[in-house]
């Protein structure tokens, strides 16, 4: 490491290179003053003469300057020129220095070498000669001020060198970094759904520019569209483009235009694009261009769709489920009075038959019911384990007779397929309609099949949640679903039969059902081949229970012996409410009618002990059932409960109170006689565990 002092030294000596001192500086060494004043005199026109007068004087001055010779005498007190020149030449900064010895002794070849061998170039004589003195030192300091110069130039083009390098080097640096900047905006503009394009604004408005995310949205390079003019609305769909062309012309009056198109893509299908652009006008002169953005929007568009649907469907479910409570009413009154009728009354063949029949429509008209409740999602599902395979039976039974000899119906599920997680009697009507669709779809004849299949899917999609399903495929040879009304087929309501043939809730129910079921409704359909049906019911963790044999009302009677509960029955529908009682009655229990909510009430807070078990409509004015029940059990917390119900929101009822049988309306007399038992036996239960 360099000491200070050297640092220093090398850094005047740098400036000095460059600005160049005035004059050669020679060091005289002699302990003689006057010879020091005579070299002075003779050499100050050459050079400045730095004078000292010993060794160790001479050494100290040349760690602070630099001399283009260096005179020094032989003789002297202290150092001697041989010591003073032996130390000289061993510093790195001033051994090529010059030395010049000055001696008054005798020319002696044994002095001479000593004084070569010490380092010196020359030897001059006392009593020297001026002229012969300037001029050996003038040859030394003459070459000094050419290396001082050359050093110079050096250092000048060193600094030029460094100056060209440190430019190329902020210019590769300026180039990198615009290269860098490029390819970071084309990896923008590429992850983006869009491109960039610039288009004539004349027709047939040739593609002039495009950017290469093109290729990822249509799949065609840019160099496709800017080849041919004519091949960007080549591939516009025939209905759209008047729209487009419309658009774009009229980008010239107004200065911009916006259209929605579909485009045929590499592969054949068209997908939704939203084109958007500005006319720019040109300053050198040119003809005017159109520059836009192009937009993939089909998922968009198809998720808008989706929700469209999703509210049409929401708002019609809202519908139903209010109609249903009222249709639900009627339609159990109805069959109330023909069962009371019927009991009652001793029927004759026709009489029976016109009874039979009004039955058969009442319960025509909740099975309709049911059906527009299945489209909206608000039907009441009772899913358990179904083993599909079972199903073939009553299948076969239903199905084939109302087919006809032109159609052939095959049933193709083993008992290799998982149990679906589904209400069975819901599925079975599925089935019916989807399998009567195809019958319609062949009236020439053809070949309706029905198998099934395990399938597992690991990541969700649009319509499925990962998991296990059981997948039904009802497959027909008829005439196809056209592409166009593909997804209108499960709309409900809408139909291609004609009028008085399809009401058009037969595939909207399937669908409804199948999505509150935790499934979907896939269609695979070709015109002329047929339509597959394919139904994704998720697995059953259960095994199907075994099938038991339903007892009647005298059976259940029988069996809960003689006593009969009091009964607290509360419905607002007084022709409902008047039909149930009576028909309890008959049967032997004790009935107390109340037409509301808030008379129920003052009729439990009055006489809770009363009444053994609730028997309450669900949705009632001012009060419902379900706070009937909750007022109830703040007396009686074990008190018996059944809910009935024409209502269809499945979310309201579900926050019952614990322990409450739910029945539907229109309900058969023995299901709420069983559901009444059933509720009183959980109750004594629950008393006997918490005695």
């Amino acid at each position: 490491m360099q000491k200070p002092s050297r640092i220093r030294s090398k850094k005047l000596e740098i400036v000095q290179l460059v600005d160049g001192p005035a004059k050669a500086r020679v060091l005289a060494v002699d302990d003689d003053e006057r010879n020091l004043l005579a070299i002075q005199e003779v050499l100050a026109p050459i050079a400045e003469v730095v004078a000292v007068q010993s060794g160790e004087e001479a050494l100290r001055c040349l760690l602070k300057q630099d001399f283009a010779v260096i005179l020094l005498d032989v003789l002297m007190p202290g150092l001697d020129g041989y010591e003073t020149a032996a130390l000289i030449r061993q510093r790195e900064q001033s051994k090529r220095t010059p030395l010049i010895f000055l001696t008054a002794i005798n020319k002696e070849d044994a002095h001479m070498l000593r004084g070569y061998d010490a380092g010196a170039v020359d030897y001059v004589f006392k009593p020297f000669d001026p002229v012969m003195l300037r001029s050996k030192v003038a040859v030394f300091v003459e070459l000094h001020e050419k290396t001082l110069e050359i050093q110079r130039k050096a250092i000048a083009e060193q600094a030029l060198l460094a100056k060209a390098l440190q430019a190329e080097k902020e210019k590769l640096e300026a180039e990198r970094s615009l290269r860098s900047a490029e390819e970071r905006q084309e990896a923008i503009l590429s992850s983006l759904p869009v491109c960039f394009h610039a288009r004539a604004a004349e027709p047939p408005f040739a593609a002039r520019f495009v950017t290469k995310g093109v290729e990822r949205l249509t799949g065609f390079p840019p160099e496709r569209l800017t080849s041919d003019p004519r091949f960007g609305l080549s591939r516009v769909h025939p209905d759209d483009l008047p729209r487009v062309r419309e658009a774009l012309l009229a980008a010239k009056t107004i200065g911009s235009y916006t259209c929605e198109f579909r485009w045929q893509c590499a592969d054949g299908k068209y997908r939704i694009f939203l084109d958007q652009g500005i006319l720019s006008k040109s300053a050198d002169g040119r003809r005017p261009e159109i520059l836009g953005t192009l937009l993939d929007v089909t998922e968009r568009r198809g998720l808008e769709d989706q929700l469209l649907q999703s509210q049409r469907l929401d708002a019609i479910g809202k519908l139903t489920g209010g109609l249903a409570h009222d249709f639900n009413n009627l339609l159990a009154a109805i069959l109330s009075g023909l069962g009371l009728l019927e009991r009652h009354m001793t029927l004759d063949g026709q009489t029976r038959q016109v009874l039979d029949l009004t039955r058969r429509s009442a319960k025509q008209g909740a099975e309709l019911v049911t059906r527009m409740l299945a489209f909206s999602r608000r039907q009441n599902l009772k899913p358990a384990a179904v083993r599909l395979a079972a199903l073939g039976d009553t299948m076969n039974g239903l199905v084939a007779p109302v087919l006809g000899g032109l159609i052939r119906f095959e049933w193709m599920v083993d008992y290799s397929v998982w149990p679906a997680h589904v209400d069975a009697g819901q599925l079975e009507l599925a089935l019916m309609n989807l399998i009567f669709n195809s019958r319609d779809a062949m009236p020439s004849g053809g070949t309706i099949g029905v198998h099934a299949q395990n399938r597992t899917t690991k990541t969700a999609s649009q319509d499925l949640a990962p998991g296990d399903y059981v997948v039904i495929t009802v497959k027909d040879t008829g005439a196809g679903i056209p592409p166009d009304i593909l997804a209108k087929v499960v709309e409900p309501f809408f139909t291609t039969k004609p009028v008085g043939k399809g009401t058009g809730l037969g595939l909207s129910t399937v669908y409804g059902f199948v999505k509150q079921s935790g499934g979907s409704l896939r269609i695979d359909s070709v015109v002329g081949r047929g339509t597959a049906m394919e139904l994704w019911l998720p697995r059953s963790i259960e095994q199907p229970a075994s099938d038991v044999a339903e007892a009647d009302v005298e059976q259940i009677l029988v069996d809960v012996g003689k006593e009969r509960p009091s009964i607290l029955l509360i419905d607002d529908s007084s022709v409902l409410r008047q039909l149930t009682a009576e028909s309890l009655r008959q049967r032997g229990f004790a009935v107390t009618c109340a037409a509301g909510g808030a008379e129920a009430l003052a009729m439990i807070e009055r006489a809770p002990h009363e009444f053994h078990v609730i028997v309450t409509d669900f949705a009632m004015p001012l009060v419902s059932g379900v706070e009937v029940i909750r007022f109830a059990r703040n007396l009686r917390s074990d008190w018996p409960a059944v809910i009935i119900t024409g209502y269809a929101d499945a979310d309201a009822i579900a926050d019952r109170p614990s322990n409450v049988p739910l029945l539907n309306k229109p309900f058969r007399e023995k299901d709420l006689i069983e559901s009444i038992f059933h509720a009183i036996a959980h109750a004594s239960s629950k008393a006997t565990r918490s005695g």
